[in-house]
């Protein structure tokens, strides 16, 4: 089932619980060129297989609810849509004469590149786990390289860790997961080259019970710091009694006492970058996931609120000469796709 009412008539419970996040969002918009204001608005529909709230695609909404409060573009969106229906829901707005089409079709390849290739005047800007492709000029392919932050967390992850024994818990191991958890891994190992990692995936992008029940027996198999890719996981940690590490969004504020630190992703420089290229004419068969390179802005690591100043001085030492390495282009984190396994 999709939702598919005007912007106005959604403003529902999520939508204000968001409101926070993207009026942020809007504030770094102000160094944005004014002409993107001036003209008329871009129309942008946007395409979730999982509600708003679900971590990635919150990013994304976000920037959305941002850049239409800036004037820059009309707003409507579907979330919730099945893998099956999801072509049907793309040819519809298509047709409704939508400028750009912003999706994930990472589980929709083949379909979605048929309606993509059947709309050629259309833009689309959709996640995915494959290259752009001069066969389809007008798809823009964007991911979540956040693999910059995911390093830092791992970092400290391993420093709060005491018995070196990490669980994670992931939704699929698909590229954009994958290389998250590799990053935090090689992030651990810096302080802790001994440590043993409990890896499994739900194979769910939200279903935030079975991350719960696979979180409680990795602390049953003696995890004493969670990785939580998914929801539900730091619900585990915290009933538990231990620590967790967030991922895409910050929840430091909804688990004080047990998320530690959060990688968080930005999707306003890949949204605006692609707005940018549509006003000048130039929109066309791009990896749009550069943007998500902490260098670009597209990802940070979370502040440690209520953490501060209890995670060892050390670690907090690396974790600022990495950073600023990075940001300077003087350190990259090793980019790696392959599926994670656990290690003994």
């Amino acid at each position: 089932m999709t939702d598919r009412k005007p912007l106005t008539a959604r403003m529902t419970r999520r939508t204000v619980l968001l409101s926070g996040a993207a009026a942020a969002a809007f504030a770094a918009l102000g160094a944005m060129p004014s002409r993107l204001v001036a003209q008329e608005p871009i129309t942008v529909a946007a395409i979730y297989t999982v509600p708003v709230e679900q971590q990635w695609v919150s990013r994304i909404h976000q920037a959305a609810l941002a850049a239409e409060e800036a004037g820059q573009i009309s707003y409507d969106y579907s979330e919730s849509v099945s893998n099956t229906d999801y072509a049907r829901v793309m040819r519809e707005y298509a047709e409704s004469g939508v400028d750009m089409i912003i999706g994930e079709m990472f589980a929709v390849e083949q379909e979605a590149r048929e309606v993509i290739a059947e709309y050629p005047d259309t833009a689309f800007l959709m996640g995915s786990s494959f290259p752009a492709d001069e066969s389809y000029p007008n798809l823009g392919v964007f991911d979540n390289y956040i693999q910059d932050a995911s390093y830092l967390t791992g970092i400290i992850a391993g420093a709060m860790s005491e018995s070196g024994n990490i669980g994670m818990v992931g939704g699929f191991p698909i590229p954009e997961v994958n290389r998250l958890m590799h990053a935090f891994m090689a992030g651990v190992r810096e302080v802790k080259p001994d440590a043993v990692f409990q890896v499994s995936f739900i194979g769910s992008w939200f279903d935030p019970p079975k991350a719960k029940e696979t979180a409680f027996a990795m602390i049953e198999n003696g995890a004493d710091v969670l990785y939580a890719e998914r929801f539900g996981v730091s619900d585990a940690a915290q009933e538990k009694g231990i620590l967790a590490i967030g991922n895409v969004i910050d929840t430091q504020s909804e688990y004080p006492d047990t998320v530690v630190a959060s990688a968080i992703w930005h999707f306003e420089p890949t949204l605006q970058a692609a707005l940018e290229k549509y006003r000048a004419g130039e929109f066309k068969a791009e990896n749009y996931g550069v943007y998500s390179f902490m260098k670009e802005g597209g990802a940070s690591l979370a502040p440690l609120g209520t953490f501060e100043g209890k995670v060892p001085e050390d670690a907090m030492a690396l974790v600022r000469e990495r950073e600023a390495a990075i940001k300077a282009g003087e350190f990259t984190v090793e980019i790696n796709d392959e599926e994670p396994t656990s290690t003994r």
